[in-house]
Protein backbone atom coordinates (compact mmCIF):
# COMPACT_ATOMS: atom_id res chain seq x y z
CA UNK A 1 0.00 0.00 0.00
CA UNK A 2 1.41 3.37 -0.99
CA UNK A 3 2.19 5.69 1.89
CA UNK A 4 -0.56 8.27 2.32
CA UNK A 5 1.65 11.30 2.83
CA UNK A 6 2.83 12.00 -0.72
CA UNK A 7 0.87 15.24 -0.98
CA UNK A 8 2.70 16.84 1.92
CA UNK A 9 3.92 20.40 2.02
CA UNK A 10 6.59 21.25 -0.53
CA UNK A 11 8.86 24.24 -0.77
CA UNK A 12 9.79 26.54 -3.62
CA UNK A 13 12.91 25.69 -5.59
CA UNK A 14 16.01 27.54 -4.53
CA UNK A 15 18.66 29.26 -6.58
CA UNK A 16 21.72 27.30 -7.53
CA UNK A 17 24.71 27.39 -5.25
CA UNK A 18 28.34 27.79 -6.24
CA UNK A 19 30.18 24.66 -7.37
CA UNK A 20 31.97 22.66 -4.69
CA UNK A 21 35.60 23.25 -3.87
CA UNK A 22 38.15 20.79 -5.09
CA UNK A 23 38.98 18.32 -2.39
CA UNK A 24 42.42 17.79 -0.98
CA UNK A 25 43.95 14.35 -0.48
CA UNK A 26 42.17 14.09 2.86
CA UNK A 27 38.84 14.86 1.21
CA UNK A 28 37.93 17.15 4.11
CA UNK A 29 38.38 20.65 2.69
CA UNK A 30 35.44 20.38 0.30
CA UNK A 31 32.95 19.05 2.85
CA UNK A 32 31.39 22.45 3.50
CA UNK A 33 30.37 22.77 -0.15
CA UNK A 34 29.97 19.12 -1.10
CA UNK A 35 26.57 18.49 -2.66
CA UNK A 36 26.97 14.71 -2.61
CA UNK A 37 29.39 12.12 -1.29
CA UNK A 38 30.86 11.91 -4.78
CA UNK A 39 32.21 15.46 -4.38
CA UNK A 40 34.48 14.11 -1.65
CA UNK A 41 35.48 10.98 -3.51
CA UNK A 42 32.68 8.67 -2.37
CA UNK A 43 31.18 7.36 0.85
CA UNK A 44 34.45 6.01 2.23
CA UNK A 45 36.02 9.46 1.90
CA UNK A 46 32.98 11.09 3.50
CA UNK A 47 33.12 8.67 6.42
CA UNK A 48 36.84 9.34 6.85
CA UNK A 49 36.31 13.11 6.81
CA UNK A 50 33.46 12.86 9.30
CA UNK A 51 35.48 10.65 11.65
CA UNK A 52 38.32 13.17 11.46
CA UNK A 53 35.90 15.88 12.65
CA UNK A 54 34.80 13.48 15.36
CA UNK A 55 31.62 15.29 16.42
CA UNK A 56 28.13 16.19 15.27
CA UNK A 57 25.90 18.88 16.77
CA UNK A 58 22.17 18.19 16.69
CA UNK A 59 19.47 20.28 18.32
CA UNK A 60 15.83 19.97 19.43
CA UNK A 61 15.74 16.16 19.11
CA UNK A 62 14.02 14.65 22.16
CA UNK A 63 15.08 11.01 22.64
CA UNK A 64 11.44 9.86 22.57
CA UNK A 65 10.55 11.92 19.47
CA UNK A 66 10.30 9.60 16.43
CA UNK A 67 12.84 7.27 18.09
CA UNK A 68 15.64 9.84 17.94
CA UNK A 69 17.29 8.45 21.07
CA UNK A 70 18.00 5.16 19.32
CA UNK A 71 18.86 6.89 16.04
CA UNK A 72 21.49 9.08 17.70
CA UNK A 73 23.02 6.10 19.51
CA UNK A 74 23.07 3.98 16.35
CA UNK A 75 24.84 6.71 14.36
CA UNK A 76 27.40 7.31 17.10
CA UNK A 77 28.07 3.61 17.53
CA UNK A 78 28.39 2.94 13.79
CA UNK A 79 30.85 5.71 13.03
CA UNK A 80 32.49 6.44 16.38
CA UNK A 81 31.34 10.05 16.20
CA UNK A 82 30.27 11.91 19.33
CA UNK A 83 26.80 13.37 18.96
CA UNK A 84 26.21 16.54 20.98
CA UNK A 85 22.48 16.94 21.50
CA UNK A 86 21.48 20.49 22.52
CA UNK A 87 18.08 21.71 23.76
CA UNK A 88 16.31 18.36 23.27
CA UNK A 89 12.98 19.94 24.14
CA UNK A 90 13.55 23.02 21.95
CA UNK A 91 11.29 24.15 19.12
CA UNK A 92 11.99 24.49 15.41
CA UNK A 93 12.47 28.23 15.88
CA UNK A 94 14.97 27.53 18.67
CA UNK A 95 17.05 25.63 16.11
CA UNK A 96 17.13 28.60 13.77
CA UNK A 97 17.85 31.02 16.62
CA UNK A 98 20.78 28.88 17.77
CA UNK A 99 22.25 28.82 14.28
CA UNK A 100 22.26 32.61 14.23
CA UNK A 101 23.49 33.11 17.76
CA UNK A 102 26.28 30.53 17.48
CA UNK A 103 27.33 31.20 13.89
CA UNK A 104 31.07 30.70 13.50
CA UNK A 105 31.34 28.81 16.79
CA UNK A 106 32.03 25.12 17.33
CA UNK A 107 28.75 24.62 19.17
CA UNK A 108 26.48 25.77 16.33
CA UNK A 109 23.97 23.22 14.99
CA UNK A 110 25.27 21.11 12.12
CA UNK A 111 21.84 19.94 11.00
CA UNK A 112 18.19 20.90 11.37
CA UNK A 113 14.96 18.93 11.80
CA UNK A 114 12.21 21.49 11.29
CA UNK A 115 8.49 21.91 11.02
CA UNK A 116 7.31 23.08 7.61
CA UNK A 117 6.38 26.63 8.58
CA UNK A 118 9.79 27.40 10.10
CA UNK A 119 11.67 25.64 7.30
CA UNK A 120 9.87 27.62 4.61
CA UNK A 121 10.96 30.88 6.20
CA UNK A 122 14.64 29.92 6.54
CA UNK A 123 15.76 28.13 3.39
CA UNK A 124 18.61 30.65 2.91
CA UNK A 125 20.36 29.00 5.88
CA UNK A 126 20.49 25.54 4.29
CA UNK A 127 23.26 23.85 2.29
CA UNK A 128 22.21 21.70 -0.69
CA UNK A 129 23.12 18.02 -0.44
CA UNK A 130 21.85 14.88 -2.16
CA UNK A 131 22.11 11.63 -0.22
CA UNK A 132 22.79 8.31 -1.98
CA UNK A 133 19.10 7.37 -1.83
CA UNK A 134 17.93 10.78 -3.11
CA UNK A 135 16.26 9.16 -6.13
CA UNK A 136 13.89 7.19 -3.87
CA UNK A 137 12.35 10.35 -2.45
CA UNK A 138 9.30 11.63 -4.38
CA UNK A 139 9.98 14.88 -6.22
CA UNK A 140 7.28 16.79 -4.35
CA UNK A 141 8.92 15.92 -1.03
CA UNK A 142 12.32 17.47 -1.72
CA UNK A 143 14.08 20.41 -3.29
CA UNK A 144 15.65 19.34 -6.58
CA UNK A 145 19.11 20.25 -5.29
CA UNK A 146 18.58 18.70 -1.86
CA UNK A 147 18.57 22.03 -0.05
CA UNK A 148 15.70 20.67 2.01
CA UNK A 149 14.26 17.15 2.08
CA UNK A 150 11.20 15.81 3.86
CA UNK A 151 12.21 13.03 6.22
CA UNK A 152 9.42 11.48 8.29
CA UNK A 153 5.79 12.30 8.83
CA UNK A 154 2.58 11.47 10.56
CA UNK A 155 -0.89 12.71 11.41
CA UNK A 156 -1.97 15.13 14.09
CA UNK A 157 -3.73 13.28 16.88
CA UNK A 158 -5.18 13.37 20.38
CA UNK A 159 -3.44 11.23 22.97
CA UNK A 160 -5.26 10.63 26.24
CA UNK A 161 -5.23 8.75 29.52
CA UNK A 162 -8.33 6.60 29.14
CA UNK A 163 -8.60 6.22 32.93
CA UNK A 164 -9.00 9.97 33.42
CA UNK A 165 -11.04 11.18 30.44
CA UNK A 166 -13.59 9.69 28.06
CA UNK A 167 -12.45 8.83 24.54
CA UNK A 168 -12.70 11.97 22.38
CA UNK A 169 -14.43 11.37 19.07
CA UNK A 170 -14.07 14.90 17.73
CA UNK A 171 -12.25 18.16 18.37
CA UNK A 172 -15.42 19.61 19.88
CA UNK A 173 -15.42 16.93 22.59
CA UNK A 174 -12.40 18.61 24.18
CA UNK A 175 -14.62 21.55 25.17
CA UNK A 176 -16.70 19.33 27.47
CA UNK A 177 -16.44 19.63 31.29
CA UNK A 178 -14.79 16.21 31.53
CA UNK A 179 -11.65 17.74 30.02
CA UNK A 180 -11.37 20.71 32.38
CA UNK A 181 -7.72 21.59 32.99
CA UNK A 182 -6.55 18.55 31.05
CA UNK A 183 -5.82 19.49 27.38
CA UNK A 184 -2.22 20.32 26.48
CA UNK A 185 -0.74 21.41 23.15
CA UNK A 186 2.83 20.45 22.27
CA UNK A 187 4.48 23.86 22.23
CA UNK A 188 3.80 27.40 21.06
CA UNK A 189 2.18 27.27 17.59
CA UNK A 190 3.97 30.44 16.51
CA UNK A 191 7.29 28.63 16.97
CA UNK A 192 6.84 24.85 17.15
CA UNK A 193 5.78 22.77 14.15
CA UNK A 194 3.73 20.25 16.14
CA UNK A 195 1.75 22.96 17.93
CA UNK A 196 1.20 24.84 14.65
CA UNK A 197 -0.29 21.68 13.15
CA UNK A 198 -2.39 21.14 16.25
CA UNK A 199 -4.11 24.47 15.64
CA UNK A 200 -4.69 23.56 11.99
CA UNK A 201 -6.22 20.23 13.05
CA UNK A 202 -8.51 22.09 15.43
CA UNK A 203 -9.53 24.36 12.58
CA UNK A 204 -10.39 21.42 10.32
CA UNK A 205 -12.52 20.00 13.12
CA UNK A 206 -14.23 23.33 13.79
CA UNK A 207 -15.51 24.26 10.36
CA UNK A 208 -12.29 25.77 9.06
CA UNK A 209 -10.01 24.63 6.27
CA UNK A 210 -6.42 24.63 5.10
CA UNK A 211 -7.11 28.15 3.82
CA UNK A 212 -8.75 29.39 7.01
CA UNK A 213 -7.29 28.49 10.40
CA UNK A 214 -9.21 31.21 12.26
CA UNK A 215 -11.68 28.61 13.62
CA UNK A 216 -8.74 26.72 15.08
CA UNK A 217 -7.43 29.77 16.91
CA UNK A 218 -10.98 30.50 18.08
CA UNK A 219 -11.26 26.91 19.30
CA UNK A 220 -8.25 27.30 21.58
CA UNK A 221 -9.67 30.59 22.81
CA UNK A 222 -12.85 28.74 23.78
CA UNK A 223 -10.78 25.96 25.32
CA UNK A 224 -8.98 28.54 27.45
CA UNK A 225 -12.23 30.23 28.52
CA UNK A 226 -13.74 26.87 29.45
CA UNK A 227 -10.75 26.20 31.69
CA UNK A 228 -9.86 23.12 29.66
CA UNK A 229 -6.63 24.40 28.07
CA UNK A 230 -3.62 23.40 30.13
CA UNK A 231 -0.73 25.87 29.62
CA UNK A 232 1.94 23.20 30.09
CA UNK A 233 4.34 22.05 27.38
CA UNK A 234 3.83 18.27 27.54
CA UNK A 235 6.77 15.89 27.90
CA UNK A 236 7.12 12.21 28.70
CA UNK A 237 7.44 13.18 32.36
CA UNK A 238 4.24 15.24 32.42
CA UNK A 239 2.30 12.45 30.72
CA UNK A 240 3.61 9.75 33.05
CA UNK A 241 2.96 11.87 36.14
CA UNK A 242 -0.62 12.55 35.03
CA UNK A 243 -0.02 16.31 34.73
CA UNK A 244 -1.09 16.33 31.06
CA UNK A 245 -3.87 13.73 30.65
CA UNK A 246 -4.70 14.88 27.09
CA UNK A 247 -2.05 15.85 24.55
CA UNK A 248 -2.52 17.21 21.05
CA UNK A 249 0.54 16.02 19.12
CA UNK A 250 1.72 13.90 16.21
CA UNK A 251 0.41 10.34 16.21
CA UNK A 252 3.89 8.83 16.33
CA UNK A 253 4.66 10.73 19.51
CA UNK A 254 1.41 9.81 21.20
CA UNK A 255 1.78 6.17 20.15
CA UNK A 256 5.32 6.14 21.53
CA UNK A 257 3.97 7.38 24.85
CA UNK A 258 1.48 4.53 24.93
CA UNK A 259 4.19 1.97 24.27
CA UNK A 260 6.46 3.45 26.92
CA UNK A 261 3.71 3.50 29.55
CA UNK A 262 2.26 0.08 28.79
CA UNK A 263 1.41 -1.58 32.09
CA UNK A 264 1.43 1.75 33.93
CA UNK A 265 -1.20 3.72 32.05
CA UNK A 266 -3.70 3.00 29.30
CA UNK A 267 -2.62 5.85 27.00
CA UNK A 268 -4.54 5.81 23.74
CA UNK A 269 -4.26 7.72 20.47
CA UNK A 270 -6.99 8.84 18.09
CA UNK A 271 -6.72 10.66 14.77
CA UNK A 272 -10.01 12.61 14.51
CA UNK A 273 -11.89 11.44 11.43
CA UNK A 274 -13.21 14.90 10.70
CA UNK A 275 -9.86 16.63 11.13
CA UNK A 276 -7.12 14.56 9.48
CA UNK A 277 -3.99 16.66 9.05
CA UNK A 278 -0.81 15.09 7.71
CA UNK A 279 2.64 16.53 7.39
CA UNK A 280 6.32 15.73 7.01
CA UNK A 281 9.18 17.29 8.89
CA UNK A 282 12.15 18.73 7.03
CA UNK A 283 15.83 17.80 7.14
CA UNK A 284 18.48 20.36 6.21
CA UNK A 285 22.18 20.96 6.70
CA UNK A 286 23.33 24.24 8.24
CA UNK A 287 25.36 25.99 5.53
CA UNK A 288 27.66 27.20 8.35
CA UNK A 289 27.93 23.78 10.01
CA UNK A 290 31.06 23.52 12.16
CA UNK A 291 31.27 19.80 11.26
CA UNK A 292 30.23 19.76 7.58
CA UNK A 293 31.37 16.20 6.81
CA UNK A 294 29.64 14.75 9.89
CA UNK A 295 26.50 16.71 8.96
CA UNK A 296 26.44 15.11 5.53
CA UNK A 297 27.17 11.65 6.90
CA UNK A 298 24.26 12.09 9.34
CA UNK A 299 21.94 12.75 6.40
CA UNK A 300 23.25 9.67 4.60
CA UNK A 301 22.49 7.60 7.69
CA UNK A 302 18.99 9.03 8.17
CA UNK A 303 18.00 8.26 4.58
CA UNK A 304 19.53 4.78 4.54
CA UNK A 305 17.31 1.74 5.08
CA UNK A 306 18.60 1.51 8.64
CA UNK A 307 17.81 5.14 9.45
CA UNK A 308 14.38 5.05 7.82
CA UNK A 309 13.42 1.86 9.67
CA UNK A 310 14.55 3.41 12.96
CA UNK A 311 12.10 6.28 12.39
CA UNK A 312 9.44 3.71 11.51
CA UNK A 313 10.21 1.88 14.75
CA UNK A 314 9.19 5.12 16.45
CA UNK A 315 5.81 5.02 14.59
CA UNK A 316 6.85 7.81 12.20
CA UNK A 317 6.22 7.30 8.49
CA UNK A 318 9.58 7.42 6.67
CA UNK A 319 9.75 9.35 3.40
CA UNK A 320 11.28 6.41 1.52
CA UNK A 321 8.53 3.99 2.60
CA UNK A 322 7.19 3.33 -0.91
CA UNK A 323 10.61 2.54 -2.37
CA UNK A 324 11.53 0.39 0.62
CA UNK A 325 8.29 -1.57 0.35
CA UNK A 326 9.01 -2.29 -3.31
CA UNK A 327 12.57 -3.33 -2.47
CA UNK A 328 11.48 -5.45 0.49
CA UNK A 329 13.69 -3.51 2.91
CA UNK A 330 11.00 -1.92 5.08
CA UNK A 331 10.16 -3.23 8.56
CA UNK A 332 6.80 -4.70 7.54
CA UNK A 333 5.64 -5.38 11.10
CA UNK A 334 6.27 -1.82 12.24
CA UNK A 335 4.69 -0.42 9.07
CA UNK A 336 1.50 -2.46 9.59
CA UNK A 337 1.24 -1.25 13.20
CA UNK A 338 0.93 2.45 12.29
CA UNK A 339 -2.26 4.16 13.53
CA UNK A 340 -5.23 3.81 11.20
CA UNK A 341 -6.59 6.90 9.51
CA UNK A 342 -10.11 7.33 8.16
CA UNK A 343 -10.93 9.96 5.59
CA UNK A 344 -8.84 12.03 3.21
CA UNK A 345 -5.86 13.70 4.85
CA UNK A 346 -5.28 17.42 4.40
CA UNK A 347 -1.81 18.80 3.65
CA UNK A 348 -0.95 22.47 3.65
CA UNK A 349 0.67 24.04 0.61
CA UNK A 350 3.49 26.57 0.92
CA UNK A 351 1.04 29.42 0.52
CA UNK A 352 -1.38 28.00 3.09
CA UNK A 353 1.44 27.46 5.57
CA UNK A 354 2.65 31.03 5.20
CA UNK A 355 -0.86 32.45 5.50
CA UNK A 356 -1.57 30.33 8.60
CA UNK A 357 1.72 31.29 10.19
CA UNK A 358 1.02 34.99 9.65
CA UNK A 359 -2.47 34.65 11.10
CA UNK A 360 -1.13 32.88 14.18
CA UNK A 361 1.54 35.53 14.73
CA UNK A 362 -1.14 38.21 14.75
CA UNK A 363 -3.86 36.42 16.68
CA UNK A 364 -2.62 33.57 18.88
CA UNK A 365 -1.76 35.56 21.99
CA UNK A 366 -4.98 37.54 21.73
CA UNK A 367 -6.94 34.29 21.74
CA UNK A 368 -5.24 32.53 24.64
CA UNK A 369 -3.59 35.39 26.52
Amino acid sequence: MAIALLAATTFASLTACSPPEKKTESGASGAATATSAADLGGMDALVAAAKKEGQLNVIALPPDWANYGEIIKAFGDKYGIKVNSAQPDGSSQDEINAAGQLKGQGGAPDVFDLGGAVATANTALFAPYQVATFGDIPANLKDAKGTWVNDYGGYMSIGYDSAKVPAPTSIADLLKPEYKGKVALNGDPTQAGAAFSGVVMASLGSGGSADDIAPGVDFFGKLKKAGNFLPVDPTSATVESGQTPVVIDWDYLNVAQGAKLKGKMDWKTVVPANAVLGSYYVQAINKDAPHPAAARLWEEFLYSDDGQNLWLKGSARPVRADAMQKAGTIDATAFAALPKVEGTPVFLTDEQTTKAKDYLAANWQKAIG
